[in-house]
Order: C-alpha cells, then structure tokens, then sequence
C-alpha cells in the first residue's frame, strides 16, 4: 500500500524543544532578576524534565504537578533558594514565553515543502493544547498540516492505541497507508507500529531504538524513505 498520510510528532522532532525551552528559561531568569548557574540549571533540568514527561506519559502525575515538579526538583538539586510562589510564577512565565522562540530542526522547512506536494499531513503531539497551537502558528509550521491532534483533545497520550485511533478517523486514514514519524520510541514508534502503521525513527536526542526501523539522523533523510 502506498503511503497517503503522514503524522509527525512535534517536539523534539521539527520543533527543537531544547534550544527553545533554553532560550525561554534565560527570559524568564532575566526578567525576574535571578541570580542562578544557568548552565548547571539547564544540565540539571534536562533529564528531571525528560522522566516527568515519562511519568506524565503513563499518567502518574499530573499536568499540575509535572509544572511544579520538574522545577522544584532541579532547584533542589542545584542549591537554589526557591518558594513556592516563585515556582508557580516561572511555570507560569515558561508557558507564556515557550512558543516565542522558534528554532527548528535542520532542514524542517525543505522538507516539509516536499512532503507537502505529495502527502497529507498532520500532527499527534502530547504537548500542551494551549502551547503546542502557538508554537506551529509561530513558527509558520501550522500551515503544513490539515489535522493537529493532541493529547489534552483526545483525552489519552501517546503510546495509548485510541489517540492513534482518533487520529485514523479525524483524518480519514488507514493504518497501513499512514506514516509516524517521531523522536520518541515508545510513544511515537511502538505506539503508532501496534496500531499497524509505518514508522521512521528520528534518531535526533540519542535514544536508542528496541528493535529494527527505518531511522533518520537529519530530516533531510526522510526523502531515502518518502
């Protein structure tokens, strides 16, 4: 079957989540005159955020507590005096700022223009509803793909079958003429490869793959497969 639809992720996959959300911590540190070790902060941020979205993936801890967690935690951890309220305002300002820089992986761009002219395109990300519209209207992403499907709309994240599922019948496509492409094995590749669709593994953050799939190291490379 030949393919006719394709779904990307976004975070981590076109849009470049950790030079955008570095960019944004730096705002927000400037504007409220804190004096921190940025580079030690962002070090030890980095995989603090990476296992609350794990843990926010499997639904064990909430939106709420993924905001607040992920930075008392890293504040925690660097010696860095912190209240309550200061952490419930810099979650607040990361939200606000986040979809205000917009770098995007090498070569995004180019190949979305070539896709476009041969595919329909969409987006499952497990980002926030209200940030995740501003980041593809901002980055002149949005109007590359019909369908934005996230998880806060269907009401289950990524690998969960009924997000793919929602996605099949909002777009009216079918398993095996659909595409996944994303950055998270779990979540974007088993989750979309037990729903029977293909897959490219964007090998773009240094996880490494369970089993065998096609993978891309640059964006560019989606042409060898599409």
């Amino acid at each position: 079957m030949a393919i006719k639809h394709i779904f990307f992720d976004l975070d981590h996959t076109l849009w470049d989540f950790e030079s955008n959300s570095k960019k944004t911590f730096s705002h927000i540190f400037d504007r409220n005159n804190l004096s921190i070790d940025f580079d030690k902060f962002i070090e030890v941020y980095k995989p603090i955020n990476h296992q609350y979205w794990k843990l926010f993936r499997e639904d064990k801890v909430s939106k709420a507590e993924l905001r607040y967690g992920r930075l008392q935690q890293t504040f925690k951890s660097i010696d860095f005096s912190y209240n309550d309220d200061l952490i419930h305002l810099l979650s607040e300002e990361y939200i606000t700022y986040l979809a205000d820089h917009n770098d995007l992986f090498d070569n995004a761009i180019p190949v979305l223009d070539y896709l476009a002219a041969k595919y329909k395109m969409h987006i499952i990300t497990n980002g926030f509803e209200e940030v995740q519209n501003r980041k593809l209207k901002n980055s002149k992403l949005l109007p590359y793909f019909d369908e934005v499907i996230t998880s806060e709309k269907v009401g289950v994240k990524k690998p969960n079958p009924k997000i793919f599922k929602y996605a099949m019948d909002l777009t009216n496509a079918v398993s095996n003429e659909s595409m996944m492409i994303g950055d998270n094995f779990e979540a974007d590749i088993l989750g979309a490869k037990n729903m029977g669709m293909h897959v490219i593994f964007c090998k773009f953050n240094g996880e490494s793959a369970t089993e065998e799939v096609n993978s891309v190291e640059n964006l560019i490379e989606l042409k060898n497969f599409l």
